[in-house]
């Protein structure tokens, strides 16, 4: 019989919040503050609220134009730098109380950590011992932690998010013994971790409202309705999860991305600009992970509503960027309505495998390639060395150009 086991969910209340709070020696749970960037305009989003500015009923993530006049609010100024410089800080306490394959990072503020076999050295109840993790992070970097307890990944999870969160000590521990009086009666169904707005109104549809009704529902029901999800969707209200910290994690997408929301309308002209620097961004990470498309593809969203999605197979596995920048220019002029102005792109390169072999094509002259690989791995290796901004196309002087403010970004948002 497998050894039941104890997880540890951990999130960094309002983190990007707290984080400026605590570099201007200001408590977050007092202090009127919002993370976003005034002068991209009052579209802009805010990325986080203190959890004073929650108790005022304003949510964590909405557009600058719907916040709330609020007295003596401070605007500060996203940096992905410093966030991500404090998030490896709360990981080297971590690290201090478990191994690193007892520690799977969730997301830059949160993370699951295997205690079980720690309490038995420890000698510590689970949560004396969570407790001390906790009342360390605070002690080393002065951010507040929300903590659930489980049996496995997703009841961690889910007590620290349904009920953690509200408890004074921001602490919860779950057993399956809680699932039907904690977890069945949770309505509506999207604050079930998993379950989105579409998803609920398909179980709505069945007649399914609170977790417990999918709960007491047949498996193979669920299974004939929904595949292989309707199944976990079972498990998950059941408090069923036999997924674990230590299995690494393979990922299955096969594609890279990169993807622009613009704070302006943008022209078909100006468009095409966005999508030559777009695509400059995607070979380098292409280039970083050395790697061949096979395919590439196009969504544009118009200004309003709208917009349009296409992909296209590539005649051979390719990073050569005429190659990937024709065939993206040639499907953004057979699908734009110029009717339209553009506010989002995205350029994706699919089908990746290694480059450690590459057939040339009989149509480009090898020459004149070698040459501008040569050439791409010249500025490639400057822009590494000496910053992105060290050497930069004539086209970044331009109005509409992001080419300058994306380098001084991490993730779309400033360093």
């Amino acid at each position: 019989m497998e050894e039941e086991r104890t997880i540890l969910a951990i999130d960094l209340k309002s983190f990007y919040a707290s984080v400026e709070c605590v570099d201007r020696g200001l408590d977050p749970f007092n202090t009127p503050l919002v993370v976003c960037d005034k002068e991209r305009g009052n579209g802009t989003i805010i990325l986080a609220v203190t959890p004073y500015v929650k108790t005022l009923g304003i949510p964590s993530r909405l557009r600058l134009y719907q916040l709330p006049k609020v007295k003596n609010m401070i605007y500060a100024k996203p940096r992905m730098e410093r966030y991500i410089k404090k998030s490896v800080e709360v990981l080297e306490v971590y690290l201090r109380f478990v191994a690193k394959e007892d520690i799977h990072v969730y997301s830059i503020d949160e993370a699951f950590l295997d205690i079980t076999h720690y309490l038995k050295v420890s000698g510590k109840s689970k949560k004396d011992f969570a407790r001390e993790i906790i009342d360390k992070v605070y002690e080393q970097t002065h951010l507040t932690v929300t903590a659930g307890i489980g049996q496995n990944l997703l009841m961690a999870k889910l007590s620290m998010d349904i009920e953690a969160k509200h408890n004074p000590d921001f602490m919860a521990c779950w057993t399956k013994e809680d699932i039907p009086s904690k977890l069945w009666p949770l309505s509506p169904l999207t604050k079930m971790w998993g379950i989105g707005p579409r998803m609920q109104i398909k179980l709505n549809a069945l007649g399914m409202y609170c977790v417990g009704d999918i709960a007491i529902s047949n498996p193979k029901y669920l299974q004939d309705k929904f595949g292989i999800l309707g199944l976990q969707l079972w498990e998950h209200a059941n408090g069923i999860d036999d997924s674990k910290i230590q299995e690494p994690y393979v990922s299955q997408s096969n594609s890279l991305s990169v993807g622009q929301t613009l704070f302006t309308d943008y022209d078909e002209e100006d468009t095409k600009l966005i999508l030559r620097e777009s695509i400059d961004e995607l070979i380098v990470r292409m280039h970083h992970k050395k790697c061949l498309a096979q395919s590439v593809s196009l969504f544009v969203g118009y200004s309003g509503h709208g917009g349009f999605s296409k992909a296209v197979k590539l005649s051979q596995a390719t990073d050569n960027i005429e190659i990937i920048l024709t065939t993206v220019l040639k499907v953004f002029s057979m699908y734009y309505n110029s009717e339209h102005s553009v506010r989002s792109i995205c350029v994706s390169a699919g089908g990746l495998e290694n480059n450690s072999y590459y057939q040339p094509t009989l149509f480009i002259d090898p020459e004149k390639e070698k040459i501008e690989r040569e050439y791409e791995q010249t500025i490639e290796g400057i822009k590494r060395a000496y910053g992105g901004k060290s050497i930069c196309k004539a086209s970044a002087l331009l109005a509409k150009s992001n080419a300058v403010r994306r380098s001084n970004q991490i993730g779309g948002h400033r360093k």
